[in-house]
């Protein structure tokens, strides 16, 4: 797995903490420095964040949440006050805030939606528009309304408010996002990027970033909301959209490739053209953040697209630190208000909620099956950066849309919602087991439930236990090769995009966990004479191939059991415990490429591609 980029601050954390004890009494030091009252004031930003994020790291929870609990440290509201003005780093934290936008743009894949499948395209579209609306009516009910006067003092559930014109529009907005760095972090660890529910979980998100370009072209014009304004402010945007991507192809890829082999250059004509379509942006009335995001999604498609983004990735962390340093430096004493707290937690609880009652019907409606769309609407539960990002921008004296306590508000609750839900993806499954009995209760059957009598009727010779790329694989060996034991074999999956592609191939499946004995029994697996299981430890949700063998000997004590190993130790210890064959991928690949590597040395590697080609054309798998 990949090292994570923090991961180095390990090594930090004593000289660290010391130099930030040391730092307590600057208070006078920062005034000591005079006009370097901003070099000062970015020095103790960076080492509070550096130990809070070392101590994040150790409890696993979200760095962000170590960068805003840096600023509430030395943030002259609830801290020590070592940094008196908030606004001494505003600037320069901004810069990190497009510098976000920027990648998050360079990120953004246009081909990957185009080329996703109905499901996702329809849960992508239909989220936001569904958690939008719940929220405005959830909200409106507690009292949120659209004001037209601003600072304004109200009361929700006996809590006094300081809002804003805009209270009910960015509250129902911003819990409408989910969070792209926390949701993929905690996946990737899991290895469950990959899995039906990560890839719809990676979809939505996508969407969602396309949902805030449309939040950013509108959020100028909220006061001054006329159809013709509005109209006018999306026709500058889709200007600078389509001039972008047409400067982008035609001028700035000529001259990309002329400095491909330059990195400095590759640097900082990539940030040039950021800061340039940005300012574009602000010169034509809309917000710099906007034109970042422009700016990043019209490169996004270069080959040079994974070297910008991992020059960037350094100086954007940089500057991002700072911005949420000083985001955290603005977050009021709760003890003023401590109903804001109470407020909070009712907020990020209708957060969870929203997310399973727009995105579980609709993926379920789908025929997605119970386990995956809840398993999606678990991971989307927590409010995103992207948020914070829209209510600073709420906040800004140009805009001026919303109060202080709303501002507060979507912190706290992104602080609660990013802590629960760290928890939530890591036991997720087990999660999941338990609110699938809640939905099947209220009538929401799995997948395969009303053929699953006439299923048991039918014993097969050949069990495989999930269904992933080395199935997919040895499926389409047996369709090319021996189609005769294709009327032998019996898949268990609870993928429901497999459980269909299967049938459709008269492929006997069974929807359900293979972790699950009763699934298994099910599955009719004591009258199978081969078990097969092509799935690592890595990737198996709820097993291992250890328990796997010995679920098998239990259920059928004659059939021969064949798994897989990613080590020679693992290997032997499953030659151990009962299995009759232990597939190595690494020994496989080897096969494979020693004869690849002579045949090139021959000179054949005209050859070898043509034939590799033809095979790979000829290849039918499920799981391409």
């Amino acid at each position: 797995m990949a090292e994570h980029p923090y991961r180095q601050t390990l090594f930090l954390p004593i000289p660290l903490f010391v130099a930030f004890i040391l730092l307590q009494p600057s208070t006078s030091w920062a005034a000591e420095a005079g006009g370097h009252s901003l070099l000062s004031g970015i020095g103790i930003s960076i080492l509070a964040a550096t130990v809070l994020a070392y101590l994040a790291t150790l409890m696993r929870q979200p760095l962000i949440l170590a960068y805003l609990a840096a600023g509430v440290i030395i943030g002259p509201e609830m801290g020590f006050a070592w940094i008196q003005d908030k606004e001494e780093i505003q600037t320069i934290a901004e810069i990190g805030l497009i510098l976000l936008l920027f990648m998050i743009g360079l990120e953004l894949s246009l081909k990957k939606i185009k080329e996703s499948g109905t499901s996702l395209i329809i849960a992508g579209v239909s989220q936001f528009i569904l958690c939008a609306a719940l929220g405005l009516g959830f909200f409106y009910l507690l009292g949120f309304t659209i004001r037209g006067y601003c600072p304004c003092e109200y009361t929700i559930l006996g809590i006094k408010i300081i809002g804003g014109r805009y209270d009910l529009l960015y509250l129902a907005a911003c819990l409408a996002l989910s969070s792209t760095t926390i949701v993929v972090k905690l996946l990737y660890e899991k290895f469950e990027i990959d899995t039906l529910a990560g890839r719809l979980t990676l979809g939505v998100l996508i969407f969602q970033d396309l949902w805030a370009i449309v939040l950013l072209g509108v959020q100028p014009n909220l006061a001054d909301p006329q159809i013709q304004v509005i109209l006018w402010s999306f026709t500058k945007g889709a200007f600078l959209v389509v001039s972008s991507l047409l400067v982008s192809k035609y001028v700035l890829g000529a001259v990309f490739r002329k400095i491909a082999k330059l990195p400095e250059l590759i640097l900082v004509a990539s940030l040039g053209w950021c800061f340039l379509i940005a300012g574009t942006a602000a010169y034509l009335g809309l917000s710099m953040e906007m034109g970042a995001l422009i700016a990043g999604i019209a490169v996004s498609t270069f080959p040079y697209n994974l070297d910008i983004i991992g020059k960037i990735i350094n100086i954007r962390d940089f500057f991002i630190t700072l911005f949420f340093v000083a985001l955290g430096m603005k977050i009021p004493n709760p003890l003023v208000n401590p109903g804001l707290l109470g407020l909070a937690l009712v907020l990020a609880t209708f957060l969870v909620a929203t997310r399973f009652l727009s995105v579980f019907p609709v993926l379920y409606g789908l025929k997605n099956g119970n386990r995956v769309s809840l398993l999606t609407s678990i991971n989307l539960s927590q409010l995103s950066e992207f948020a914070l990002v829209i209510a600073v921008l709420g906040r800004k004296p140009d805009f001026n849309h919303i109060g202080p306590d709303i501002m507060t508000l979507i912190i706290l609750v992104f602080v609660v919602t990013s802590i629960s839900s760290t928890y939530m993806i890591k036991y997720n499954q087990g999660l999941q087991k338990v609110l699938s009995g809640v939905v099947e209760r209220l009538g929401f059957k799995p997948i395969g439930a009303q053929v699953a009598a006439a299923d048991e009727a039918e014993p097969k010779d050949i069990a495989l236990l999930g269904f992933f790329r080395v199935a997919s694989a040895f499926l389409n060996e047996i369709e090319e090769r021996r189609p005769e034991l294709k009327d032998k074999l019996v898949v268990v999956d609870f993928n429901p995009q497999v459980y269909q592609a299967l049938s459709q191939r008269q492929v006997k499946v069974i929807y359900g966990d293979i972790s699950n004995i009763q699934t298994l029994h099910h599955a009719g697996l004591e009258h199978v004479k081969i078990a097969i299981s092509t799935i690592t430890d890595e990737i198996l949700v709820g097993t291992d191939n250890l328990r796997l063998i010995s679920e098998v000997r239990v259920l059928a004590p004659h059939a021969k059991i064949i798994v897989i190993a990613q080590s020679d130790a693992r290997a032997q210890e499953l030659y151990a415990a009962g299995a009759d064959f232990v597939l190595r991928p690494n020994v496989a690949t080897a096969n494979q490429l020693l004869p690849a590597v002579e045949r090139l040395l021959r000179g054949e590697d005209a050859i070898l591609k043509e034939e590799e080609l033809e095979k790979l054309a000829r290849r039918e798998e499920i799981l391409k």
